[in-house]
């Protein structure tokens, strides 16, 4: 009798944060096109499948939802109207903020895959607003007092996997089976094509692109697209950075500032100091120069 009342409220709850829930499986879908509002969630309680496991010490926020046959270990938090599909593996010392989704077989918060790891409490810490799509990884970092960083309003498609120690920043897009080593960051606005692969320690800019299909051995700066393999630069990703608002005069700059760096005779140094000279001083610009400076592994060429 109680294992069917808690069936009832599962389905009850479900259907109100998820209005296309299946409540048979705790699994949901959209029509296309349509915006599914989230309800008022600050009295609603958790709602968790009769065959879920969340240990004790958990701490879920008001409107979750855990799905059939999903796990969430004793030192997992969960903001409220956060969303856990069937099947789904939250373990570690990991925080999810409100509002996001977990869905089919997602693991989060696993220790890391790094021979140097001795068991020390290391965390993952995600924003809010992030989706994490089937199967994707998510793992804790390797030393005591280290975070796995996600922002917030990243979508993390199906397989994809995010090493120990890695930032990502927020509106980040990793599509299909990209593959984050350890240490690799990436910021605010880039995203990265489908099955591809990045190396340890690379650093990939705000709004640069890479395309699907490429192995990526070398940082890519803000702003840059790059694309094949061997990687190379291949301009602006200018659709994105219409898309987010920059001004076309920045743009204009911008592209200024790849023709020296990309397309001139210059080395990088040279190419840097003339780029600080002559061009205006945007942000934009400072952001452009300060991270080649910066940069240990060197740039995509």
């Amino acid at each position: 009798m109680e294992t069917s009342s808690r069936k009832q409220s599962f389905s009850q709850a479900l259907s109100i944060a998820i209005p296309e829930a299946d409540g048979l499986t705790g699994t949901w879908a959209r029509v296309p096109g349509t915006v599914v509002p989230f309800p008022e969630l600050l009295d609603t309680r958790p709602a968790v499948h009769p065959t879920a496991i969340v240990a004790k010490g958990a701490e879920l926020g008001p409107g979750v939802v855990i799905g059939p046959f999903a796990y969430v270990g004793p030192r997992v938090r969960l903001g409220e109207g956060t969303q856990v599909g069937l099947h789904a593996i939250l373990e570690g010392r990991t925080t999810l903020g409100p509002r996001c989704q977990v869905h089919h077989g997602a693991v989060i918060g696993n220790i890391p895959q790094d021979l140097k790891y001795r068991g020390a409490p290391s965390e993952v810490v995600i924003g809010h607003d992030t989706v994490i799509r089937e199967y994707a990884t998510v793992h804790a970092a390797t030393e005591e007092h280290e975070s796995t960083i996600v922002g917030d309003h990243v979508l993390l498609m199906a397989y994809a996997h995010i090493a120990h120690n890695c930032r990502i920043g927020n509106h980040v897009i990793l599509a299909n089976a990209v593959n984050l080593a350890g240490h690799v960051r990436v910021d605010d606005y880039a995203i990265i094509g489908g099955m591809t692969p990045v190396h340890q320690f690379v650093t990939i800019g705000c709004h640069a692109f890479v395309g699907g299909g490429s192995r990526v051995p070398q940082d890519v700066p803000p702003y840059v697209k790059a694309a094949g393999n061997p990687l190379r630069a291949c301009g602006l990703n200018s659709i994105g950075m219409d898309r987010r608002g920059i001004p076309a005069e920045v743009r204009l700059e911008l592209k200024r500032a790849y023709r020296v760096l990309y397309r001139s005779q210059l080395n990088v140094a040279q190419a840097l100091s003339k780029i600080a000279r002559d061009l205006k001083p945007y942000p934009e610009i400072h952001e452009l120069v300060e991270f080649v400076r910066s940069s240990e592994r060197g740039i995509v060429r």
